[in-house]
């Protein structure tokens, strides 16, 4: 019996596929944190490569002195439009990639994890990619602080660097709820005790993955951008609030399929997926070439425009040093 007669009798499509995209919530720290949040009422189609998310501008300021005879001044309420990227990913393994899980009980299953891992950690390298050319756009210059240019400890984070972070969004500061920076970032910080203990585990309470700093749940990503200037590391960390990334599933007409390759007589599995990982508030306007935006074409900021307030934008990009 081939690899492929068997997947084709182990994997059923209709339990394989949303168990997978159970899974990849569950093992995507991003998503677990709250980070990302899912776009209500949102469908995300088969065709096409950018959907509208229309949305109501602020009411602004200023109200008017009642006054007897005197009519009030009505203001229009104004709608904008922020526009997402329509992703259309997919993934084939061959039997060299799946044979070490046909040893369990649940082969399914374990084959399902290990997709889920791989979706998991893609979407954080797409989400990486945005966040880069977002960041390269000049309409977010408000939303991002850049203290690398300076002189000594002034370049590096620390607890007031992070404050000062945090304040570019004034008194909306307060709903950016985590904190997503590359590994070496997060254990600078906890050389420097910065970061709070969260949970215990075993006998210690200072393990830097299991950390907050004031209130703000510590992720770390080894995609976030590291540039390198003038032989010195220059790190980009990123601030968010609940919700800020946008998320919305989609149904390919064929997410999973299995087969055989004859030629190179390889069996494989192809899972498919269509969704939209968004920042909300920054519309995508890119031209590419390809059906669908590469992580390339999302890294470029003359891709992306901001279209909400600066403030209601819930992401700041700090770039600095450690040390």
């Amino acid at each position: 019996m081939t690899l492929a007669e068997r997947l084709s009798e182990i994997i059923i499509p209709e339990v394989f596929n949303p168990y997978v995209i159970q899974r990849t919530a569950e093992v995507s720290r991003l998503r677990q944190s709250g980070i990302i949040g899912a776009i209500a009422g949102l469908t995300v189609p088969n065709g096409g490569v950018a959907i509208n998310m229309p949305f109501w501008n602020d009411l602004g300021k200023g109200s008017e002195v009642l006054e007897i005879g005197k009519k009030l001044t009505p203001s229009r309420i104004k709608a904008g439009k922020d526009i997402a990227a329509v992703h259309t990913r997919g993934k084939a393994w061959t039997d060299a990639d799946l044979t070490t899980t046909f040893t369990g009980s649940d082969t399914m299953g374990a084959i399902a994890d290990l997709v889920a891992k791989f979706w998991a950690r893609d979407e954080q390298d797409i989400l990486i990619a945005t966040l880069k050319g977002v960041f390269a756009s000049a309409s977010m210059s408000d939303n991002l602080l850049d203290i690398s240019g300076e002189t000594g400890a002034g370049a590096a984070i620390s607890k007031n660097s992070l404050i000062d972070a945090i304040s570019l969004l004034g008194d909306a500061g307060r709903n950016l709820t985590g904190i997503v920076c590359h590994s070496s970032v997060m254990y600078d910080l906890a050389k420097k005790s910065i970061l709070d203990a969260r949970v215990n585990v075993g006998d210690t309470n200072t393990a830097p993955e299991f950390q907050t700093y004031i209130g703000r749940q510590v992720i770390d990503d080894d995609g976030c951008p590291i540039d390198t200037v003038e032989s010195d590391k220059v790190y980009t960390t990123y601030l968010f609030g609940t919700g800020a990334i946008g998320f919305a599933a989609g149904t390919p007409q064929v997410p999973t399929e299995t087969g055989r390759d004859d030629l190179a007589g390889e069996d494989r599995l192809t899972n498919r997926r269509h969704f939209v990982l968004h920042p909300r508030g920054v519309k995508f306007k890119g031209s590419f070439e390809g059906t669908t935006p590469t992580n390339d074409d999302l890294a470029i900021g003359d891709n992306w425009e901001r279209v909400y307030e600066q403030k209601n934008v819930r992401i700041v990009a700090f770039k600095h040093k450690i040390g």
